[in-house]
């Protein structure tokens, strides 16, 4: 007797489907970052903060996370034109975002060419979107092959300026612009202020204006001395405006929207009474934090600086108000793609604000500094015509207060720094600083 065969099953026809890339919290975090400021016009902090991978992620990949998603930043014009010729069609910006990450590993952060596609490849298909996958494995693959000279005939620093802003910036001389974009092109490096008597860190290098730099990517609290509150971070540019008010020891004064809390440091540690006045709770936080790891005794007071007044007038105020952020481009290249024009209006309304209530805190003869790390003229000159509009009297910055930066020097007597200058050294942020007394 001879036994029929087994019947076998039948396999649906068809592919397997391909399994679910592993994770990658570096690229995934990048990823969301990088949609949060393109798509929603969110800063790159806050589009970290809300990463949902953020939160599953160790520090390492957070960190990495961020330089990746930066460095596109910095460079998206020059990669969305280094894309176009390879895409017959617009691609939705969830994909236009992984291409771009993709990219800038290849041009920018000399990743080796089968990761940077191969990871991309795999973020699309962990995000929902593997039928781009394809055509990301295709399009990255042709510039790897091609290399840098898909750079070619490109005017990088124009591409990655938006052209408000390179237009906004050319009232600042012939030429800035384009120093302003080749500032902002690499990381910024990391500096910091020493507590008088204190000893630096190695492996720093001093500025002329007496801040300690040390290379991109230095982790501040790996430096000897960080946790005995030897020193704070504060970008050489940023120390100008409370060197320029000039606080005397036993003085009165209020650094006003204090947070983080670099300039009201160096206001107190000259002797003088210093009160800080900060709105915002979570600043608020990082503000004490600071402050208490620097050891330092500051009044701090949560309030809002428009309506909050001393208890007597005081001898100087230090206004660094909130504005557009554009001189920060080099630690913050989100900045350039999320603040529109529009933004400028509700900003220097509020400056306004503030210049006059600081004007009615001060004494007679009493000192203010108002600064902004904005390169945007509404925000700077403008606003310091409108202090002397409102009865301030201008009190002009000498040469010999800006020995070590003589080019910051404007013939008005004003402060004003950019990503341009210092290059041999790495650059700076944009600033720009107005002096006025109270009338007496």
């Amino acid at each position: 007797m001879t036994s029929s065969p087994r019947p076998t099953r039948s396999r649906p026809r068809g592919k397997r489907p391909m399994p679910t890339p592993a994770a990658d919290p570096t690229r995934d975090v990048a990823f969301d970052i990088l949609c949060g400021v393109v798509e929603h016009r969110r800063m790159l902090e806050t589009s970290l903060a809300r990463s949902a991978q953020t939160h599953e992620a160790e520090p390492r990949d957070r960190a990495a996370a961020h330089r990746l998603a930066a460095a596109t930043l910095r460079h998206m014009g020059t990669l969305r034109a280094v894309l176009e010729p390879f895409l017959r069609k617009e691609p939705p910006e969830p994909v236009r975002a992984a291409l771009m990450l993709g990219a800038a590993q290849l041009l920018f952060l000399e990743t080796p060419p089968h990761a940077a596609v191969g990871t991309t490849v795999d973020l699309l298909r962990r995000r929902g979107l593997a039928p781009f996958a394809g055509l990301a494995n295709a399009v990255l693959r042709k510039i790897a092959t091609n290399g840098a000279t898909v750079l070619d005939g490109l005017d990088q620093p124009r591409l990655d300026i938006p052209a408000w802003l390179w237009s906004a910036w050319s009232g600042l001389g012939a030429g800035v612009p384009r120093a302003i974009a080749r500032g902002i092109s690499t990381e910024a490096p990391l500096d910091i202020t020493l507590r008088p008597g204190a000893t630096p860190p190695e492996g720093g290098v001093l500025l002329p204006n007496s801040s300690w730099r040390f290379p991109a990517g230095t982790r501040v609290v790996d430096l000897a001395g960080y946790e005995q509150g030897a020193f704070w971070v504060q970008d050489a540019a940023a120390t100008l405006p409370a060197r320029l008010l000039a606080v005397r020891e036993g003085e009165q004064v209020a650094d006003l929207c204090a947070a983080p809390g670099g300039k009201t440091a160096q206001l107190a540690v000259t002797g003088a009474q210093v009160t800080a006045v900060e709105n915002n709770p979570a600043r608020m936080t990082r503000l004490q934090e600071n402050m208490e790891r620097l050891g330092l005794a500051v009044h701090i007071v949560q309030a809002d600086a428009c309506a909050w007044r001393p208890d007597a007038p005081l001898d100087a105020i230090l206004l660094d108000a909130p504005c557009s952020a554009t001189g920060t481009a080099r630690r913050h290249p989100d900045v350039l793609w999320v603040k529109r024009p529009r933004d400028l209006t509700a900003l220097t309304a509020a400056q306004d604000r503030l210049l006059a209530a600081a004007r009615d805190m001060l004494r007679p003869g009493g000192r203010l500094v108002y600064a902004v790390c904005s390169l945007q003229e509404e925000e700077g000159p403008a606003r310091a015509r409108a202090a002397q509009a409102m009865g301030l009297v201008p009190d002009p910055f000498t040469p010999d207060e800006l020995a070590m930066l003589p080019e910051a020097l404007t013939p008005e007597g004003w402060l004003r720094t950019h990503p341009g200058l210092w290059p041999e050294l790495g650059g700076m942020d944009g600033f720009f600083a107005a002096r006025f007394t109270r009338p007496a």
